[in-house]
């Protein structure tokens, strides 16, 4: 009985961590914003360095069906990650708010290493049609979505943070996992998202 109780305050905790999740810098790209007083967690250690040109993704490919992140170097797969996703993981991101993880080709355009999840790669959502599709519903696309880790202080859960899709709409990856990422994936790199 005392495990089952330990494994439900678990998932709590992800998807309470989840609600805190804001990895944007603020409006002008240049810091963080400020962390919640009584967040647990810590500024993130050293980012690794860049790997070696030879080691380094040329394309990422995420499966939201399947949970997996693959990273891809001429057409062939170097590494292979299991992924959390949005809490309400189907269909495309339609705007700010849905909890929901685009679908379509974008870009990893910058890097946080001062994210409130441990490290943070962005993706370029929303695009010219993602904004256009918006405006002629009357509203935000939303943004902000990023691959990362753990959120800080929280990394113990290490792999349980599996169990639920717990993020905004961002793709969650172990702190482990996103050292390895982050050392070989350079801005610019494409990453298509499909169903």
């Amino acid at each position: 009985m005392r495990w089952k109780i330990l494994a439900g305050l678990s998932v709590l905790v992800v998807v309470g961590a989840g609600a805190w999740l804001w990895l944007a810098p603020t409006d002008s790209g240049t810091r963080p914003l400020p962390r919640p007083a009584f967040f647990p967690g810590k500024v993130p250690d050293t980012p690794p360095a860049m790997a070696p040109h030879t080691e380094q993704a040329d394309a990422i490919f995420v499966d939201k069906s399947e949970r997996r992140l693959e990273l891809r170097q001429s057409g062939g797969v170097i590494a292979s990650y299991r992924v959390a996703l949005g809490d309400a993981p189907e269909g495309h991101k339609q705007q700010e708010g849905d909890e929901r993880t685009p679908v379509g080709t974008y870009a990893i355009d910058w890097r946080n290493d001062q994210s409130i999840a441990y490290l943070s790669l962005h993706i370029s959502y929303p695009d010219a049609g993602d904004r256009a599709q918006a405006a002629a519903r009357g509203v935000s696309p939303g943004g902000n979505i990023m691959i990362h880790g753990i959120a800080n202080g929280w990394g113990w859960l290490g792999s349980r943070h599996l169990l639920n899709d717990w993020t905004d709409g961002c793709i969650a990856v172990t702190n482990e996992e996103m050292r390895e990422i982050w050392a070989r994936v350079p801005n610019g790199t494409p990453i298509t998202i499909v169903e």
